[in-house]
């Protein structure tokens, strides 16, 4: 069965780091690729990054580029989001997905993943 779950989220002032993880089960990561998405109240949830496996494609949304880094520890079976100089619109509900491939398909798209964490929950605030 496969199961995603995120951890690591919390209060952050405006250009501060957190580091979110996210354990999975059922799969292991270097099958599947794995992204991380996140929503903020009233909007939809956007892709933020995806790491690939086999080429290793990493993906990140132009807002994060330079500031977050996606990474994994496969014997860990897990995917962390290094996320620095946070601003207020980085905010929201983190999730981390899969679509049970081995590459992230371009553009992203949250419609596209089969499986999901509960989230966790980033706050950019001083």
């Amino acid at each position: 069965q496969v199961q995603l779950v995120e951890s690591g989220g919390g209060l952050v002032q405006p250009g501060g780091s957190l580091r979110l993880k996210c354990t999975v089960s059922g799969f292991t990561t270097d099958q599947y690729a794995v992204a991380w998405f996140r929503q903020a109240p009233g909007k939809e949830r956007e892709g933020v990054s995806c790491l690939g496996t086999g080429d290793g494609t990493i993906y990140y949304q132009e807002s994060v580029k330079g500031r977050f880094t996606i990474s994994r520890d496969n014997a860990k079976r897990t995917v962390y989001l290094q996320m620095n100089d946070l601003k207020g619109e980085d905010a929201g509900t983190y999730y981390c997905g899969t679509e049970a491939l081995r590459i992230c398909r371009r553009g992203l798209r949250a419609a596209n993943v089969d499986y999901w964490g509960p989230g966790t929950v980033v706050t950019v605030s001083s």
